[in-house]
């Protein structure tokens, strides 16, 4: 198995405490859904944003469209962490999230460490 990350881009929190229950609700049961699969359920970005260029050049801003969050997922395939989204609270408000991504991780075996 492999673990999958699904980048979220698009989209803001909800403006009132009963949207914001709604959607803790639904990523609640979404994450029930998948059980052992949610290596990590993510967390949403800020808007502060720097880029760093080619010669160590520093911008302030994002490169392309922001991500706005993201989750961890782990699949037998990139097939498979696919057909997990089905269900995703970001998808069910597709107005909010545009799209989603999927890179597999580099290191399935672990974070690097330091030499």
């Amino acid at each position: 198995m492999a673990n999958f990350v699904l980048i979220y881009s698009g989209g803001g929190m909800a403006a009132t405490p009963a949207e914001q229950a709604a959607t803790m609700q639904a990523w609640g049961a979404w994450f029930t859904q998948l059980g052992p699969a949610v290596v990590d359920g993510g967390n949403p970005f800020t808007p502060a944003a720097k880029h760093v260029s080619a010669g160590g050049k520093v911008g302030d801003g994002a490169v392309g469209t922001p991500a706005t969050g993201y989750s961890i997922l782990k699949a037998d395939t990139l097939a498979a962490a696919v057909e997990m989204t089905k269900g995703c609270p970001v998808l069910l408000e597709m107005g909010k999230f545009p799209s989603t991504k999927f890179i597999r991780q580099c290191n399935p075996h672990g974070p690097l460490k330091p030499g």
